[in-house]
């Protein structure tokens, strides 16, 4: 089967998955990986081998840029503590765990080994978090502790992963020599991206063109990577430091047509990026299990089991005392250093979901490493276990433990403030025209509905009633339905181009979503 008849077979299987995780209400993650399980088994389907450079040259860029994009940074500056608490020393602590535990399991084990092991399976990934917490009513401050250590975990375990292969076939490794090439390879992916995102934000204006724009933060993404890596340092710190720096700038960088043609875009890219990362990870069982050769299958299961434990109680065990501590002393260290509250480090803990990037660096482990598809096997459950057993309770837990958000009641005063700030913008720019010769007439028409608007917003963020805003909103909407409507009707009997047709239902579209989204939000 041929290339683009392969990549088309498996975009429709994940439409198929994506609709059946919808109407079952599970995990996309968990759909899509066992949905992949079972095509691997499936009669005259072709065995798909995942090649880890190209794995992760091809998914891993955008996907960290579209987390980067989504990020907000004003709360991941706020919580870097835990972020990095997390990012380095729950890796650095999980990956001793697990190479612990694999030594015990195969004694004959090298230590360099059993460390690139602990490496593999030690980030939680930022695919299936991102997968996993969009459906999740959980507070913004642990949404960017989770995607934030994500974010910075791949670099950490990479560079360890490195080392220890380095290690394994050199035999030993200075400590002092690891540490300082730690740091270098991270500071050096971030320069690299520093300098992707300086030379970007200086071509971004030039162009001229919202299509040019859009396929310039794809280029951006690839680009960081692909440089990074060729200068052997961090390509995901370069790629991470990319889109930190131009999502500070895109906001003037770029136009609003530019903006909201780079979301629809991102979007549909991201749907298809993740889910196929996914069913590509199932796809691999059939694969892994052909080259396990002799291995007994009750060792097997006990090997799988002890690394699978391991792996999510020593993710629990890093984050424990956090957990633990005193009610007034959790509250004083969130406020002061950012730290999760106990219940919120508790479900940080459980949420330690691994994806593509743990398979596609354990597939590229060296040939000649001992117990290599044992390796390989051990990293496949664990994924499958942290997916399926974290990501279908995690739900759970947060309800269990009181951590969800509660239900909206109405709009809030933070967000009423700042659209209280834009109606004023707004409201100041027409009567500064009231005086004009040429536009006071057009001002003194429109200035009494920017002086409504206005005082709406005022209302509600002093803490007012809220049912004038909601009836304006919603008359607003009534009408734009009707002029969507009377536009169609008349379209049947015009020459109205087709161009002109969609853009002005465009606009109607617009305004329509925009209108929703405040009702909703004012409800």
């Amino acid at each position: 089967m041929h290339l683009l008849e392969i990549t088309v077979a498996l975009m429709a299987a994940c439409v198929a998955f994506a609709v059946f995780a919808r109407r079952t209400r599970l995990p996309y993650a968990v759909v899509l990986v066992l949905g992949g399980m079972g095509l691997a088994f499936v009669p005259g389907l072709p065995h798909l081998r995942l090649d880890p450079e190209l794995a992760l040259a091809a998914f891993l860029p955008p996907l960290l840029q579209a987390s980067a994009w989504r990020t907000d940074w004003r709360q991941f500056r706020a919580s870097i503590r835990p972020i990095l608490l997390l990012a380095f020393g729950a890796v650095l602590f999980t990956a001793l765990c697990v190479a612990v535990v694999a030594r015990l399991l195969l004694p004959d084990l090298p230590w360099a080994a059993a460390i690139a092991l602990g490496a593999v399976v030690a980030p939680p990934d930022a695919v299936a978090a991102a997968s996993v917490l969009k459906r999740l009513p959980l507070p913004q401050r642990v949404v960017t502790v989770l995607e934030g250590e994500s974010l910075m975990n791949d670099a950490s375990a990479l560079v360890l992963f490195r080392l220890a292969v380095g290690a394994l076939a050199a035999g030993s490794v200075s400590p002092a020599l690891a540490a300082l090439t730690f740091l270098g390879v991270g500071l050096g992916g971030m320069a690299v991206g520093w300098a992707v995102a300086w030379v970007a934000g200086r071509l971004t204006p030039r162009l001229g063109d919202s299509l040019l724009e859009v396929a310039l933060t794809f280029l951006t993404a690839y680009v960081a990577y692909l440089a990074a890596e060729a200068l052997q340092v961090s390509g995901v710190m370069a790629v991470v430091t990319c889109g930190i720096l131009l999502v500070r700038g895109q906001r003037n960088l770029l136009s609003a047509r530019t903006r909201t043609e780079a979301r629809a875009t991102w979007g549909f890219v991201e749907f298809a990026l993740t889910s196929l990362v996914f069913i590509l990870v199932g796809l691999q069982l059939h694969g892994i299990l052909e080259r396990l050769g002799p291995y007994p299958i009750g060792f097997l299961a006990l090997s799988a089991a002890a690394l699978s434990a391991t792996l999510i109680l020593s993710r629990l065990a890093w984050v424990m005392p956090f957990a633990l501590l005193p009610p007034s002393l959790a509250r004083f260290l969130a406020e002061k250093d950012g730290l999760p509250l106990p219940r919120e480090a508790a479900v940080i803990g459980w949420a330690g979901m691994r994806g593509v990037v743990s398979l596609a660096t354990a597939i590229a482990l060296p040939n000649d490493t001992p117990h290599r598809e044992l390796l390989v096997f051990l990293a496949f459950v664990a994924i499958l276990a942290t997916l399926v057993v974290q990501g279908t309770t995690l739900g759970w837990i947060i309800m269990r433990l009181k951590v969800a958000l509660p239900g909206r009641d109405g709009m809030d005063r933070e967000e009423a403030a700042a659209r209280r700030v834009m109606a004023r913008a707004a409201l100041d720019e027409v009567q500064g025209r009231l005086d004009s010769p040429l536009d006071g007439a057009i001002a003194r028409d429109l200035v009494g509905e920017f002086r409504d608007i206005d005082r709406v917003y005022s209302g509600v963020a002093a803490g007012g009633t809220q049912a004038e805003m909601l009836a304006r909103l919603q008359i607003r909407l009534a009408a734009i339905r009707s002029a969507r409507r009377a536009l169609i009707e008349h379209e049947a009997g015009s020459t109205t181009s087709e161009e002109m047709l969609t853009g002005l239902l465009a606009e109607t579209d617009h305004e329509e979503l925009r209108l929703m989204r405040q009702i909703a939000q004012t409800r």
